[in-house]
């Protein structure tokens, strides 16, 4: 099993979902954890009491994500909880709802770009200077199936941010090299039993991704923590600049 024994981390958007079990994987591999959220305290203090019952220190952090002042302060508070930073996940992220674009107005569009791509932005830049000080910086981001194949109709903002969180993570990563700061992102596919899909995907296109998927099934929370784990672990240290994508080989891409 990967030991994170040691490592200080902070997952943005930890509260549920794929943030809250990419958390739990991180605390289970040994990590302490920043666990971040936005408006559900009571989610995010559940995250917190199971990161504790695995034997790691946690705790909550706030912030709203488009607002630069209050990530910087809560990367701040995180830093100060764990008394470092060794991991930054950027988990936090949302479709915001479907709208096609000739009927998107303009506050809709930049909201999903704040939200996805803006708020990545703003997260990596505020943990640069912790991550310096660390002997195993690692930054992992999250992109999407739909930064390939340009997700469903109505989704169209939404797949153009994961795509530049794609390309964000690689220019960073050259950028970030010179301080052995690795920088790789995950690409989930279809992922059951997560808000996201449960709000966003109708029952029909979800067994159409699982049809899709030659592996045969849909994936689950903790294959895109085991994901970040290893990311996240020595081993991947010559790893940067790179997207898994976690979609059991979904196609077309």
């Amino acid at each position: 099993m990967t030991d994170l024994s040691d490592t200080r981390a902070l997952v943005t958007g930890a509260g549920h979902g794929i943030g809250r079990g990419i958390a739990l994987g991180l605390a289970a591999a040994g990590a302490d954890v920043a666990v971040h959220y936005g408006s559900s305290a009571d989610a995010a203090a559940e995250t917190v009491s199971m990161i504790e019952k695995l034997g790691r220190k946690a705790t909550a952090v706030q912030a709203d994500v488009t607002s630069a002042e209050q990530v910087d302060r809560m990367v701040a508070e995180a830093v100060s909880f764990l008394g470092g930073l060794d991991v930054l996940v950027c988990n936090a992220g949302h479709l915001i709802g479907r709208v096609p674009v000739a009927e998107m107005a303009e506050e809709h569009y930049q909201r999903v770009v704040d939200v996805n791509l803006g708020a990545t932005f703003r997260t990596c830049k505020a943990a640069i200077e912790a991550l310096r000080e660390s002997d195993r910086p690692r930054i992992i981001t999250m992109s999407s199936l739909a930064a390939h194949n340009g997700g469903g109709p109505g989704s169209v903002i939404y797949a153009a941010a994961k795509a530049g969180i794609r390309g964000f993570t690689k220019g960073l990563a050259k950028e970030l090299g010179p301080d052995k700061i690795t920088v790789n992102a995950v690409a989930p596919g279809y992922i059951a039993d997560t808000a996201f899909h449960n709000t966003f995907s109708t029952a029909e296109a979800q067994q159409t991704m699982i049809r899709n998927a030659p592996i045969g099934r849909s994936g689950q929370v903790e294959d895109v923590a085991a994901a970040v784990v290893f990311l996240a672990s020595a081993e991947a240290g010559y790893l940067t600049g790179s997207t898994l994508d976690i979609d059991g080989g979904t196609w077309p891409r």
